[in-house]
């Protein structure tokens, strides 16, 4: 347990409290770049707190401001895009995307006020179907070389969800390995054939398995975690008898990120980004190795779930999450339907707006979240102190973090710690695109946690 002062500090990310401090020095997802597509780019934006508007003018640059007119305080969400702009609805003030005030039209000619006018804004840079905001102070760090931003757009499809509760209880779903055996269970075996765009519904890679039975029967893993470079490596292993066992291989991406394995040949890169304390977004990447991503139909496949603009749930607490008795008896654990997006929101949701950690038992299968609290702690005293702190980058080190490698397969009992290393380098060097490989001779043996 941990006491509500230790919670407050790893939960709250207003921009005067510890961890807000730190996630303001990490580039954060702002909005798709779906969403500003259309005849008015324009859209209000609510980031770690801020209250801001994002938009891109008539010459293409990104604009993230905030969102009240710094002349009276009117909604700047309702302006309107031109000369070079979003002006203010109320009484014409213009503000650029630097939020430099250009013109103050209701006031004399000769009135310089405008010149010492500036709208708070932030940097936006659009990478792997994401736009991507720096809240922080100074120079932002660099982006680390990670598959999902080194694929091409062609291999990538990017979309997002609302969550209704705190940015830190929806990421430690990401880090939970044995939660897929209860919250995902189906009672029943689909044609793996079809899993295209579907979570755990495809046959694990080296077998004609599906993951769905992995899961439903093999529901004790033994699970590692690794400290690496960017975060940590979970290693989850499900024996299914003395010659095989089933070798999941997922990654927490420091500071608020999980990579996962979505299929053999595609993976989710998926950021928990706080809107304020108690709503969040997840952004996913989704990156394909093989075939270029399908992103009609993985598009087609979310907007069942999710109604635009706000990308909110059809299920959600308002209705039970579709919650049917009779399907929760017969076809899946939580009678929830068959879309895990679901499954999942309903776990974090129902922990309150904040989950109460005072009153939480954590066991051996909680290990990566223990290991990923105890990190994150560590460097929200380091920001704190003025350091930069893990996973800040330079250009240089930047190069450095690639991959980080995912698997999902069956292998040998005794020789998995090689086997699932080949199977991500062969996946890799398969690419149709440049993809970094890691030398599995050459990978250093990372303590286990």
């Amino acid at each position: 347990m941990m006491s509500q002062e230790q919670n407050d500090l790893i939960t709250r990310t207003g921009a005067k409290t510890p961890c807000g401090r730190l996630m303001r020095m990490y580039w954060q997802p702002a909005a798709l770049v779906d969403e500003l597509q259309g005849p008015r780019p324009v859209r209000p934006v609510k980031l770690l707190g801020e209250e801001l508007v994002l938009f891109r003018d008539e010459q293409q640059r990104y604009g993230l401001i905030e969102r009240h007119c710094a002349h009276r305080g009117a909604d700047l969400a309702f302006g309107r895009l031109e000369h070079g702009g979003l002006r203010c609805a109320f009484h014409g003030w213009l503000f650029d995307a630097s939020g430099q005030c250009l013109e103050t039209p209701a006031e004399p000619k000769e009135s310089k006020l405008c010149q010492g006018i500036r709208q708070r804004a932030y940097p936006v840079v659009e990478k792997g179907g994401i736009l991507w905001a720096y809240l922080g102070e100074g120079e932002p760090p660099a982006f680390p070389e990670i598959d999902c931003f080194v694929a091409p757009d062609s291999h990538t499809f990017a979309f997002k969800g609302h969550i209704g509760c705190n940015w830190l209880q929806a990421l430690e779903v990401g880090i939970d390995p044995s939660h897929a055996s209860f919250l995902h269970r189906f009672f029943e075996d689909e044609d793996t054939s079809s899993a295209y765009g579907r979570q755990f519904r495809g046959a694990s890679a080296g077998s004609e398995m599906p993951m769905t039975k992995i899961l439903r029967e093999y529901d004790r893993p033994i699970i590692n975690v690794e400290q690496t470079e960017y975060g940590l490596r979970l290693i989850a292993l499900r024996q299914i008898d003395e010659e095989r066992t089933h070798v999941r291989v997922t990654n927490q991406l420091f500071p608020h990120a999980f990579v996962i394995p979505m299929s053999t040949e595609m993976t989710i890169t998926q950021w928990h980004v706080p809107l304020d304390d108690e709503n969040c977004y997840w952004y996913a990447i989704f990156t394909s190795y093989a075939a270029p991503v399908d992103k009609k139909k993985m598009r087609e496949q979310r907007l069942e779930l999710y109604e635009l603009p706000d990308y909110v749930s059809r299920k959600n607490k308002s209705n039970d999450y579709g919650f049917d008795p009779h399907e929760q008896e017969t076809a899946t654990y939580t009678g929830m339907g068959n879309d895990i997006n679901v499954h999942d929101q309903w776990a974090v949701e129902s922990m309150g707006p904040i989950q109460d950690r005072t009153r939480e038992h954590l066991g051996t299968a909680d290990k990566a979240i223990v290991q990923y609290r105890r990190l994150l702690r560590q460097e929200i005293e380091k920001a704190a102190k003025g350091e930069k702190p893990f996973m800040f980058l330079d250009a240089a080190h930047a190069r450095s973090i690639q991959g980080p490698a995912t698997m999902d397969g069956i292998g040998p009992t005794r020789g998995w710690e090689t086997f699932w290393m080949e199977v991500d380098v062969k996946r890799r060097r398969g690419a149709p695109w440049a993809t970094p490989a890691e030398e599995v001779a050459d990978k250093p043996q990372l303590r286990v946690v």
